[in-house]
């Protein structure tokens, strides 16, 4: 079955690079319930960083393929950042809990900051589905030192949480209670963590006034997700954008995430953490609600089907789960479809739906998997092909701008 969704996926990868006028969209996933005036607009600046870090985390689509050098120059997008300056690159492998991106800081004239970006997997759907049957305890800070977090030192890790607690910068938020995360991002993470914490313990101490900027899409913007809870406390204060990020755990840990990036008055934060979303993809939907997953706040939502989207076209969501963003599209359409698809998932565990011979079509239908090929990939441009200007069927867009030509 993995190996007839891999061709799948390559199948729809491809016809959507080589088909002239082939649509960027298939039926909305969503309707465009944002439509109707509520108060939670983006401001223009914000629309203007977002999509500046959308170009940014797509150039992380370079690792593993035709790399990034230094300075910083690359087969996609480098030439459009001046000051850049890449620290390193990493790549966990190719397994479906793969990682892999860079860290490069950003000079003057860009905004002075520290950035990692995440890259997404070619494999998300098997990586979301295969490896979620186990969730695991959430141990909001492992300690240091070159382990990889398995056997007795993840063990050690999860039974003396003491330790933890006084190791951490900021221990009242080393606690984690009843939190659980899913296994195989949290693995994806465990790879990289050991692979990129030198790298920015020394950045972070050449450049002391520079924002630690943390940039995913899909698969990555999970990753990204859990390395900013771990740096949080470590006394860091990461800015955090992710596209597409599904979701990572419980209700207990997205509570416990909420609770991190507060802002000081106590009020939810729409600065240090978005969690931009688009009215197609599926990838925020997954895992699934009745397995137990559940998403965090700062959900930014972009309501156009097609791109490319404008400054109206984006909203704030209240909350984890706001009705009239991307959790609006998580509930089947009748009383019957929803008996249908509890049956389903009470039917067997994860693993064993997806490997007992059914087809990717037996999945609920209000999750389109043929999405991946599309909206997944669509946010602001069409990311995940290292290439002169993004996904060619979009050489002849410009990107979103107002009266900034350069960004």
């Amino acid at each position: 079955m993995h190996r007839i969704l891999s061709v799948l996926c390559a199948i729809g990868w491809l016809w959507s690079i080589c088909i002239d006028g082939l649509p960027t969209h298939q039926i909305p996933f969503a309707d465009s319930r944002v439509s109707k005036a509520f108060n939670n607009s983006v401001s223009e600046d914000l629309f203007q960083e977002l999509e500046e870090l959308s170009r940014i985390v797509d150039i992380s689509y370079c690792v593993g393929t035709t790399g990034i050098q230094k300075p910083f120059l690359c087969a996609s997008r480098c030439q459009e950042f001046d000051g850049f300056d890449l620290v390193t690159t990493w790549n966990t492998g190719p397994l479906l809990a793969d990682s892999c991106g860079y860290i490069v800081v950003s000079h003057p004239p860009s905004p002075p900051r520290i950035i990692v970006a995440f890259r997404g997997t070619y494999s998300v759907a098997n990586t979301i589905i295969d490896l979620s049957t186990i969730p695991q305890a959430y141990v909001p800070y492992p300690g240091d030192g070159n382990i990889d977090n398995t056997g007795d030192s993840m063990l050690e890790s999860i039974f003396h949480p003491l330790r933890n607690y006084r190791r951490a910068m900021e221990p009242e938020k080393a606690e984690c209670t009843k939190c659980t995360v899913h296994a195989g991002f949290m693995t994806a993470w465990r790879h990289t963590r050991n692979e990129i914490l030198p790298h920015l313990e020394s950045s972070i101490e050449k450049y002391p006034g520079y924002q630690l900027t943390l940039v995913g899409h899909s698969l990555g913007g999970a990753v990204a997700a859990l390395a900013s809870l771990d740096f949080k406390v470590r006394g860091w204060n990461p800015k955090v954008t992710t596209f597409g990020e599904p979701r990572i755990g419980n209700d207990a840990l997205m509570e416990y995430m909420d609770q991190i990036f507060l802002s000081d008055d106590g009020m939810e934060s729409k600065d240090m953490y978005r969690r931009v979303t688009h009215v197609d993809d599926p990838v925020p939907l997954l895992p699934l609600k009745e397995w137990g997953y559940r998403m965090h706040a700062g959900e930014v939502y972009i309501s156009k089907p097609s791109l490319s989207p404008s400054v109206a076209d984006l909203y704030h969501c209240d909350g984890d789960e706001d009705p009239n963003c991307i959790a609006g599209a998580d509930a089947p359409k009748s009383a019957q479809a929803t008996n249908e698809t509890e049956s389903w998932l009470q039917s067997a565990n994860p693993t064993e739906l997806w490997n007992d011979g059914k087809t990717i079509l037996t999945i609920p239908a209000r999750f389109h998997i043929w999405q991946l090929f599309f909206a997944h990939r669509d946010y602001f441009w069409r990311l995940g092909l290292c290439v002169p200007g993004g996904d060619p069927a979009d050489w002849y867009r410009k990107y979103p701008h107002s009266e900034i030509d350069e960004l």
